[in-house]
């Protein structure tokens, strides 16, 4: 699914979830729903507020959150310069969206599927979890430093079991990595699926995990995009031997427009 298509809608309320050193660093910005034929979950969109002029000039990619009769849900984290802007945001500003973007995760109603979320990687699985037909058959496991309070995490527990793991120290890192790996072998067993989205270490993680237990695993790159559509060579990634077109199998394809979405099997992570 590529489609896409510029538009400009208006902010109806930014909200900040929890606080960190007495300062929200995390939001749910909510805009106007834009007349969008279709949109899945895993798709992104490439924001740019009006009020940003030529101060920055390139949008910012961001996961879809959700999306209802009535507005289009945006979660981010003030990480740089962009999304320090977008915190700024009051309801009736203008935002430039284009979208929707890129693939989707694959749903499979009667598969067990295992929703493996990384901190700010929760994002895109709200959409999922409330647009899955069977969502008795989701089950997440959501890793985050910050407290569970900066993030959406009643979204998604109020509709599947999920279970959250909170790293504190070193030893806790170690601890949720090694739940991962039995949690994959379960699906593996179950001959399930599992999705995941996070930080490019966690993925690193999972895919290593996903090869190992022999589970078909998707991964959601986060990676750093221009402009979001193809136009340019700035958020590329590595191909295996598996990637279905052999003309670009073990070579190169952009996040862009061939994900970012991929599985696990298809691409690496190694840069030789």
């Amino acid at each position: 699914m590529h489609t896409s298509a510029c538009t400009e809608l208006k902010v109806l309320d930014l909200v900040p979830f929890g606080l960190t050193s007495g300062e929200a660093r995390f939001y749910a910005l909510r805009l106007e729903r834009p007349d969008w034929g279709t949109w899945a979950p895993g798709q992104f969109v490439m924001l740019r507020p009006a009020g940003w002029a030529l101060d920055m000039l390139w949008a910012r990619p961001f996961s879809i959150c959700r999306v209802s009769r009535r507005d289009l849900v945006i979660f981010f984290q003030v990480v740089g310069r962009g999304t320090r802007r977008l915190a700024e945001l009051h309801a009736g500003d203008t935002v430039h969206v284009w979208g929707p973007l890129g693939n989707s995760f694959a749903v499979e109603p009667d598969t067990p599927t295992l929703l493996l979320a990384g901190g700010i990687g929760i994002a895109p699985f709200i959409g999922y979890v409330h647009e899955h037909p069977k969502p008795w058959n989701v089950w997440m496991d959501f890793g985050h430093r910050m407290p569970l309070g900066c993030y959406p995490f009643d979204s998604i527990s109020d509709r599947i079991m999920a279970d959250t793991h909170m790293e504190e120290c070193p030893e806790d890192l170690q601890k949720f990595i090694d739940l991962l790996g039995s949690r994959m072998a379960e699906f593996a067993e179950k001959q399930g699926l599992v999705l995941a989205c996070g930080p490019t270490p966690f993925l690193k993680t999972v895919r290593d995990l996903a090869l190992h237990h022999g589970v078909r695993t998707q991964l959601s790159l986060e990676t750093r995009m221009a402009c979001g559509v193809g136009a340019c060579l700035g958020c590329v990634c590595r191909t295996t031997e598996k990637w279905p077109d052999p003309a670009k199998a073990e070579g190169r394809v952009q996040t862009c427009t061939s994900g970012p979405i991929f599985w696990a099997d298809q691409i690496t992570f190694d840069e030789a």
